[in-house]
């Protein structure tokens, strides 16, 4: 069952036009919210342990993500303003395998991740803090993707340069 979110999600001016666009295309729109989903994503997540016992967690900036954007693939047309615009598939049980992975970068950060999904072309993936910063890791490292995942999300269609994150 799809219910509403609790809070206003639905501003005209929340994306970019072509993010927003892609957004619709993929299946999204204003006040989407498949919280059934979510709670599926989140008991799976919660119910897997590696082979070495790492677990993943699980949090409310997690969970509203993936009720508003889970099972969407976005793809965003154009050039790019800086690189070509990341594709993303937004699946949270993608990174079910990598919770130590998850858990490393949010040692390093401070804080604690859970899986947002993947760059649909390259499989690099997606993470979510307890704050709602986005994050992603692939073989050439760890990026920050915005503060939000509006942010991020505006930055991998708009073909937005990420942040590396560097030791300091």
């Amino acid at each position: 069952m799809t219910t509403s979110a609790s809070y206003d999600r639905s501003s005209a001016t929340r994306f970019p036009t072509a993010v927003d666009a892609a957004l619709r295309t993929a299946g999204w729109e204003p006040g989407r919210w498949d919280i059934k989903q979510a709670e599926y994503w989140a008991d799976a997540l919660r119910d897997h342990t590696t082979p070495a016992g790492h677990r993943h967690t699980v949090f409310p900036a997690a969970v509203e993500a993936w009720a508003e954007f889970g099972g969407l693939t976005i793809t965003a047309a154009g050039p790019g303003r800086q690189i070509a615009p990341t594709p993303v598939r937004l699946d949270p049980l993608t990174g079910l395998h990598l919770a130590r992975t998850f858990a490393d970068l949010g040692r390093a950060l401070s804080t604690e991740l859970s899986p947002l999904g993947t760059d649909a072309d390259t499989g690099s993936h997606l993470a979510i803090d307890r704050e709602g910063r986005v994050y992603g890791i692939d073989h050439t490292g760890d990026w920050y993707l915005g503060a939000s995942l509006d942010e991020a999300l505006t930055l991998l269609l708009t073909g937005l340069q990420p942040t590396r994150l560097t030791t300091g």
